[in-house]
């Protein structure tokens, strides 16, 4: 499968997460103060709860339902009650747009 063009890296704020489907994948992506951008499954091991709602701090993400952060870099929970991550996907910028293939994970 070849990467899908999720957003604009414009289309994007800084330190907030938003939600796409891609190929039926939920993948939370996140443009964080630096101006990277980083790609995580969506769903939160612990509830089964949208992570793109929650909140974003540093490299992390929290899952506003209870709380669990975890790494963008790895998908890693690093508090609990999640002990289970997530997948991290690779992300390409071309031409100012954001393109995720949910086959190809850097992590997980």
């Amino acid at each position: 499968m070849a990467s899908v063009r999720v957003c604009g890296v414009d289309d994007l704020a800084v330190n907030e997460a938003q939600r796409f489907v891609v190929e039926g994948v939920p993948i939370a992506v996140v443009k964080d103060a630096a101006g990277d951008i980083f790609a995580i499954g969506d769903t939160c091991t612990h509830g089964d709860i949208s992570l793109s709602e929650g909140f974003v701090e540093d490299d992390t993400l929290e899952c506003w339902a209870h709380g669990s952060k975890f790494s963008l870099l790895t998908g890693k929970p690093l508090t609990l009650p999640a002990y289970e991550p997530v997948p991290v996907y690779q992300v390409d910028i071309t031409d100012g747009g954001v393109f995720i293939d949910p086959e190809v994970k850097i992590a997980v």
